[in-house]
C-alpha cells in the first residue's frame, strides 16, 4: 500500500473528504476523512454529461457533428440564426457555442416561466461562431444530456447505470431535474461518498453465509486427510475398520452443523437488514 501521510498533512486542512488510489483494477492506497452522506459534487456532473455522449454516440444513437437544428428541429426558435445553424453536438461540449452570456445557471433557474428549458436555451442569442469565445455555460451540457436522453428513452441516471455507475461502485446518485422531469445534466448531482453499511448488509450476509459453508467444509477436508481428532478424523478411523454406522452418524452430524451455523448467519442477517430499513 502506498503511504498517505504527507498527502494527509495536505489535503486534510484543504477539507478533502478522501482519495482512493487504484492501478489496472488493483486499489493501492485507500483514505476517507468524513461519513458516508449524498453529496452535491455540482458541476462534476458536467463530465458524466459528456461520458454519456461519448458513449451514446458509441452506441450509435447520436453523432457529435450532428447539427443542432436537426438534433433538436421541435424547439428552435422562429428565426434560426447561422450561428445556431452552424452549431453542432461538439460545441455544446466545449463551452463555446456561441452564447454570449451564462444561461440557466443556479440562481435563475427557479423563477423561469417557460417550462420548456431546451426551448428556452435555443432563444437565447447565438452572438458568436461556434468555437470562437469560451463562455461558461449550462446551456451546452444540459442540451447534450437532453439529447442522450431523448435517444436513449431513459434519464441520465439510469442510462450511466449499467454503463458506468454501477462499475465504477457508484451507488444510484440523484440529480437534479428540469420542469419537465428531464434530467438536468449541468449540475446539481448527488452521490454517495462511502458505501452505506446498510445498503450493503443483504450482499455482505450471503457473502458470509457462502464463506462459513467454505470454511466447514474445507476443515471436515483436512480431518479427514490430516489430523488425529475431529469428525473427519472418527470418519477415517471408522472406515479402516469398517464400521459403517459410525461413519453415517458422522455424515448427519457434519450435515446438521453446517445446517445449524447457516441458519444463525441468516437469521442475524434478517434482523439487522429489517432493523436497518426502519429508517
Amino acid at each position: 500500500m502506498i503511504d498517505l501521510t504527507e498527502f494527509e498533512s495536505r489535503a486534510v486542512p484543504l477539507r478533502a473528504l478522501g482519495v482512493v488510489v487504484s492501478q489496472n483494477g488493483t486499489q493501492l492506497a485507500r483514505k476517507l476523512w468524513d461519513d458516508t452522506c449524498r453529496r452535491n459534487v455540482y458541476s462534476a456532473s458536467k463530465s458524466f454529461t459528456s461520458m454519456a455522449v461519448g458513449i451514446a454516440q458509441k452506441e450509435g444513437l447520436l453523432s457529435i457533428d450532428e447539427k443542432l437544428t436537426d438534433a433538436f428541429k421541435d424547439d428552435l426558435p422562429e428565426i434560426v440564426s447561422d450561428n445556431l445553424k452552424a452549431a453542432t453536438v461538439r460545441d455544446l461540449l466545449t463551452m463555446c457555442l456561441g452564447q454570449e452570456k451564462s444561461f440557466l445557471m443556479g440562481g435563475e433557474r427557479p423563477y423561469y416561466e417557460d417550462r420548456n428549458w431546451v426551448r428556452l436555451a435555443l432563444r437565447q442569442p447565438f452572438v458568436y461562431a461556434p468555437g470562437e469565445k469560451f463562455v461558461y455555460n449550462n446551456v451546452g451540457p444540459y442540451l447534450a444530456g437532453i439529447l442522450v436522453q431523448r435517444r436513449a428513452g431513459c434519464d441520465l441516471v439510469h442510462y450511466l447505470m449499467p454503463r458506468m455507475f454501477a462499475p465504477m461502485g457508484i451507488q444510484l446518485p440523484t440529480w437534479e431535474n428540469d420542469p419537465n422531469g428531464q434530467t438536468f445534466g449541468a449540475s446539481n448531482w448527488e452521490l454517495l461518498t462511502k458505501v452505506a453499511i446498510p445498503s450493503a448488509l443483504p450482499m455482505i450476509f450471503t457473502g458470509l453465509d457462502v464463506a462459513l459453508g467454505s470454511a466447514w467444509t474445507t476443515l471436515v477436508a483436512a480431518e479427514l486427510l490430516a489430523s488425529t481428532k475431529g469428525l473427519g478424523f472418527m470418519i477415517q478411523q471408522a472406515r479402516g475398520i469398517f464400521r459403517l454406522d459410525i461413519i453415517i452418524v458422522g455424515m448427519i452430524v457434519i450435515a446438521i452443523t453446517g445446517a445449524v451455523l447457516s441458519s444463525i448467519i441468516q437469521f442475524i442477517g434478517r434482523k439487522l437488514i429489517k432493523g436497518g430499513r426502519r429508517g
